[in-house]
């Protein structure tokens, strides 16, 4: 007797994506992906969508396995005594598994006045608003961006070579988690391209066209872009399931859920014994096809391979003719090594391609991603923790 085995993907970002495609290494899994929109978000290009100098959006037909089903729509709970995924549409989807592949999304700032008058860049739908009211400004109004990891570096640079008149506001050091070469090559690009860097400035205040800092002073903003960090959708403690602080989904290090077995998470949403990795495209597809390969293990009933995966650098564009490639220890530890310019431009635009590429090759041959290994380090069991209320504070990642 043939048995099918129904398992639903939540989420079709990387990771998600990834994940569908490489569960059709077997014939016999029946895979439901649901994301709330019909098409796949580049996010990595969300910045080059809002400056106007590309596209974000790419048709699931191309991205996604003949075999799996999109289902556009909006998870709201997993109730994992009836296995079943109820759906803002109300209804409901069956399943044996669930990989849990929410993602992230832009944290919600607690800063009076910037949920109000602060646009986030972590999401379409606010990149899509960002690109209508900078079409709607003149050209010399004074933009001000509020973060200083890489994707308001991204954004701030993309703009700036617009011949946009920007201030990158940091509330530390610019682009904290990369090496000094990197930073000072950073800084002397924006400088050139005009962009005002204010440094361990915090924001106290988001008016309609105004930013207030903490001392007081005030600076004219026309359009406030909120890019201070990452939050996790809550669907996971909606769900009665464990997470972090953040909202990730606490698993052990074959990324399943400490909670139930039939629940693997994947990509951004993630937290392996309670230290999940840096936030980032270059994590979610190793993290997808690592989530997927549990679930096989366990349909198969072996035992599933415990999670070993390197970041070995970053990338961060500086418009469309500079980038600053820097290069790590497996473990995601800066070098004092990195390479700038027009190289690091080509490195970081193949990367970018490559992200979409990877996937609609598992598309074509699932189970055909590789990615680099020995960079996680991990002894003795994970001890769960207490049951979290997820936060909206600011992820450190990207």
């Amino acid at each position: 007797m043939n048995t099918t085995h129904r398992v639903i993907v939540i989420g079709g970002g990387y990771a998600g994506t990834l994940a569908a495609n490489r569960l059709r290494m077997r014939d016999d899994v029946e895979v439901t992906l649901v994301n709330p929109r019909p098409a796949f978000v580049d996010r990595i290009r969300l910045h080059q969508f809002v400056a106007g100098t590309g596209a974000a959006t790419v048709d699931y037909d191309s991205m996604l396995d003949d075999g799996v089903r999109l289902v556009v729509d909006t998870a709201t709970r997993i109730d994992t005594a009836a296995r079943t995924v109820r759906l803002a549409s109300t209804r409901e989807l069956d399943y044996d598994y669930v990989i849990y592949a929410v993602g992230s999304t832009g944290a919600t700032p607690s800063v009076p006045g910037a949920a109000e008058f602060a646009v986030p860049l972590a999401e379409l739908e606010s990149a899509q608003r960002l690109r209508h009211e900078l079409d709607e400004l003149r050209p010399d109004a004074p933009i001000t961006v509020v973060g200083g990891g890489l994707t308001g570096i991204e954004v701030a640079a993309e703009l700036a070579e617009r011949g946009r008149r920007i201030a990158l506001v940091c509330g530390g050091a610019l682009a904290p988690s990369l090496s000094a070469g990197s930073r000072r090559y950073i800084a002397k690009w924006l400088s050139r391209h005009g962009v005002t860097v204010l440094e361990s400035v915090r924001v106290a205040e988001v008016r309609t066209d105004t930013v207030v800092f903490a001392d007081g002073t005030a600076r004219p903003s026309a359009l406030t872009i909120w890019s201070a960090g990452f939050a996790v959708p809550e669907l996971a403690a909606a769900s009665g399931l464990r997470t972090d602080d953040l909202g990730r989904l606490l698993t052990d290090e074959t990324l399943t859920s400490v909670d139930d077995d039939r629940i693997v998470a994947a990509g951004d949403s993630a937290a392996p014994s309670g230290l999940p990795m840096r936030m980032s495209c270059q994590a979610a597809a190793p993290l997808g096809a690592q989530a997927a390969d549990t679930v096989l293990s366990r349909i198969a009933g072996t035992e599933p391979a415990a999670l070993d995966l390197a970041l070995v650098g970053s990338c961060v564009s500086l418009g469309r003719h500079a980038a600053v490639r820097q290069f790590a220890r497996k473990d995601d530890t800066a070098l004092n090594f990195q390479v700038g310019g027009r190289l690091a431009a080509a490195y970081k635009e193949l990367a970018c391609k490559l992200g979409v590429l990877k996937i609609r090759r598992e598309a074509r041959k699932p189970g055909s991603l590789r990615w680099v290994k020995g960079g996680r380090r991990v002894t003795g069991p994970m001890t769960a923790a207490a049951p979290a209320t997820p936060t909206r504070t600011a992820s450190p990642g990207r």
